[in-house]
């Protein structure tokens, strides 16, 4: 088949959630024998020479990233009924260069990545006449801005982004209603978000889980044992999901932590962190990392990954990250949501403060069960989540809507 794939941002190198899972279904696609076309977003220039798509993929073509200033958005709540999310990668360029590839090239597949790119779904149906059109749903939009909402209300400080939350959970309902009922398939990530797509009576929906090369996070014979009472968390550390988790386990429960582990430091690894979490890295005992190259060196050395995430939908990446370079994590609910009974099982989960606190001293002081949960973690991930047990349902899906 001839795939047209359209990404928030370019999938290589893999520093979002998206681009990981980009990467890994065009490695996957390209193995099955298809050949993939690429048109994404990037900041600033790519090194052709070494990106790997460029080898992989028959096409690649990019577009700046469009940029939208605070008083915009503002502007866009008040005078518009639309979701902000569905201006956010709004771009001439991208929509140009989308027309030309669908006028001089016949897709089987045109598959987009995430509610984002769901601006262009009308472009798509003016100037494609033949081709699937695929949304891949990287998140529940609506119902993830819900949960956000629910938080934020609790905060009298956040009340003013918690009544934001509410108006564009509402409006993202209509936007993501109207997405499902416009394509020919959706693909969820998590059996809930599934369910949640599924009120829309729209496209037939199938679920392909978050996956991962898992060898590539396998720590080298040669790797220096891990770092004592270390405690780490990556992501993307501008996405308000994220920036919750700092500020409720830095604020609420590393303290507690902390009086019976004084030596305990939290490594928080992750691109672009906001203004809210920047006060932290004051601290002697709490390291901000920025962006870096490669989180395994950092998932190598952890003592446990944690995961207190209050907010947020699909599969955590995250969580496979850490699982395949063999960390014990310790995760709430919400952040184990979405995975495999049989993973979850080699996790510690935990959802409130005290709780949280009492389960990460009590691995800190257990290096034997610390080591068994990571040996179990890559396992478990290996099985259930190793891109090599997630193409064929992909391609199942292909199938079911008469592709292939």
């Amino acid at each position: 088949m001839n795939i047209l794939l359209l990404t928030p941002d370019i999938p290589y190198p893999t520093a979002s959630g998206a681009a990981i899972r980009n990467y890994g279904i065009i490695r996957g696609l390209v193995s099955a024998g298809h050949k993939l076309t690429v048109l994404t977003f990037v900041q600033g220039e790519v090194d052709k020479t070494t990106n790997p798509l460029y080898t992989i993929c028959d096409h690649v073509y990019t577009a700046n990233l469009p940029t939208r200033t605070k008083s915009e958005r503002i502007q866009n709540l008040v005078t518009s009924t639309k979701a902000d999310i569905e201006y956010r990668l709004q771009s001439d360029d991208f929509e140009k260069q989308l027309i030309n590839l669908l006028n001089n090239s016949t897709y089987d597949v045109i598959q987009f990545s995430g509610i984002e790119l769901g601006c262009y779904v009308t472009t798509i149906h003016k100037h494609n006449t033949s081709a699937k059109v695929i949304y891949d749903a990287l998140n529940a939009e609506a119902e993830l801005q819900r949960v956000i909402y629910t938080i934020d209300r609790q905060n009298p400080k956040r009340l003013p982004i918690a009544i934001y939350s509410y108006i564009q959970a509402q409006r993202i309902k209509t936007f993501e209603r109207d997405l499902c009922n416009s394509v020919d398939c959706v693909i969820a990530v998590s059996e809930e978000d599934k369910q949640f797509l599924s009120e829309y009576l729209g496209a037939p929906i199938y679920v392909m889980s978050n996956g991962i090369f898992v060898d590539d996070y396998i720590a080298p014979d040669d790797q220096p044992s891990r770092h004592h009472n270390e405690l780490v968390y990556t992501g993307k550390m501008d996405y308000r999901p994220n920036v919750d988790a700092i500020e409720w386990f830095a604020g609420s429960i590393l303290p507690t932590i902390q009086e019976r582990l004084p030596d305990t430091i939290l490594t928080i690894v992750g691109r672009n962190p906001h203004p809210r979490i920047q006060p932290y890295a004051e601290e002697d005992y709490i390291t901000i990392t920025g962006w870096v190259d490669s989180v395994q060196p950092y998932l190598h050395q952890a003592t446990i990954f944690i995961v207190p995430l209050r907010m947020g939908s699909g599969t955590r990446l995250k969580i496979l990250e850490a699982m395949a370079s063999g960390c014990a994590v310790v995760s709430t609910s919400i952040g184990s949501a979405g995975l495999h009974d049989n993973v979850r099982a080699a996790m510690r989960i935990a959802d409130d403060e005290a709780e949280f606190a009492q389960t990460v001293v009590s691995l800190l002081h257990d290096t034997s069960l610390r080591q068994r949960l990571g040996e179990q973690a890559v396992q478990q991930v290996r099985q259930y989540y190793d891109w090599s047990a997630l193409i064929p349902k992909l391609l199942s899906a292909y199938e079911d809507i008469g592709l292939g």
